[in-house]
């Protein structure tokens, strides 16, 4: 059972970066190290899981290496926290977006970065980045299994819908004219 009573949804991102601490009912105890890693290594296709560093983040924010990995890409478990599946894996490039994301700074410029959410992500606001319910002005999405692209040049983006209300089942971009704008692929 999954703990109810989160105050905020947050992005998929902000989730697993900020609270994929396990986040239980009372009766239920934390997961064993062996469901986390299954868990993260659904996010990315098996070959890049395979070679993934797992970790998970401590009720302090901490990281915790679960499996050092051989391949760059860093994996994370579902938070139990959020409405749905987020499993999240990322290579180094991504993974310094997310950081600079997280702390609110600009991210790194020329440094295209991969991020793979196969399970899906947590419901998030298309247009606010840090957005942490949905209203009507901030176009709250659902989104299936996908890829992202980070940290491409903007030009990059021009090429692909930036729509406030997207069809999710195509390509667009996600946080269009921000700073954290990137391409969400689905994959089916």
């Amino acid at each position: 059972m999954r703990a109810k009573g989160s105050k905020y949804r947050f992005t998929a991102i902000a989730a697993l970066l900020v609270a994929t601490s396990a986040v239980w009912a009372a009766d239920k105890p934390a997961p064993k190290d062996a469901q986390l890693i299954a868990s993260a290594m659904r996010a990315a296709p098996p070959g890049v899981a395979k070679g993934a560093t797992i970790v998970a983040m401590n009720p302090d924010g901490t990281m915790r290496t679960l499996r050092q990995g051989s391949n760059g890409y860093t994996c994370m478990p579902d938070n139990p926290a959020t409405p749905g599946p987020d499993p999240m894996c990322m290579d180094k490039n991504a993974f310094e977006w997310a950081q600079a994301y997280m702390a609110h700074k600009p991210p790194p410029t020329g440094k295209i970065g991969v991020m793979y959410m196969l399970e899906g992500g947590t419901d998030a606001s298309n247009t606010d980045p840090y957005a942490k319910k949905p209203l009507p002005s901030n176009h709250w999405i659902k989104t299936g299994p996908h890829f992202m692209i980070v940290g491409a040049d903007p030009s990059f983006y021009d090429m692909y819908p930036k729509n406030a209300d997207p069809d999710t089942s195509m390509p667009y971009v996600m946080w269009a004219g921000t700073p954290y704008q990137h391409l969400m692929a689905p994959v089916k």
